[in-house]
């Protein structure tokens, strides 16, 4: 296996990996807001936040910056509340740019998460690009698996159980605002 291949596949399984959860509610999170109609603004979406992902893991990883471990952990379920939140409420038209702009920066907050878990991968690495590359690709495949997963379940409740998609967005954040609260709550940092 290659290099390239190596942190494919570690991104990949980082990221559908059930411990790290708190990144699996964020996407789903981000989804709960689109009907299957607007899988490409998803697609949009989850790409600007693995950009913004990809940004503070590269910079963290190179030490340029440095923010204390804590503060990531509480920030990290602060962004999946206010991404719950904004569900609630739908887009009015013209805001998506304003949308994909906060996905980005929401990205920029989840990359720090990861960065210390990349600094131990990436070891004695002479050049981290290829590594960090091959990582972030596999974390997008891993996210649009998660997408997959997510409309496949979308449509069939839509479909079996003749829900609206209201009802869907509203469970679905409210699952995550229930998961966010719980881990705010778990955090020492205040």
């Amino acid at each position: 296996m290659s290099s390239f291949q190596l942190y494919l596949t570690l991104g990949f399984h980082h990221i559908i990996n059930i411990q790290g959860y708190d990144h699996i509610v964020f996407v789903l999170t981000l989804c709960a807001a689109y009907p299957f109609s607007e899988i490409k603004k998803v697609l949009i979406l989850i790409t600007a936040f693995t950009i913004g992902h990809s940004v503070t893991l590269a910079l963290s990883t190179l030490n340029y910056v440095l923010i204390p471990a804590p503060l990531i952990e509480f920030l990290i379920p602060v962004t999946i509340l206010i991404t719950a939140i904004s569900n609630v409420f739908p887009a009015k038209k013209g805001r998506q740019k304003l949308i994909y702009t906060i996905a980005l920066f929401f990205g920029l907050v989840h990359g720090l998460g990861f960065s210390n878990y990349l600094k131990e991968l990436l070891g004695a690495e002479t050049s981290i690009v290829q590594p960090l590359l091959a990582f972030n690709v596999g974390l997008e495949i891993g996210q649009i698996v998660i997408l997959a997963v997510y409309f496949t379940i979308l449509g069939l409740s839509l479909k079996l159980l003749h829900l609206k998609h209201s009802v869907w967005r509203i469970f679905i954040s409210g699952a995550a605002a229930g998961i966010a609260l719980t881990l705010i709550i778990q955090n020492k940092i205040w």
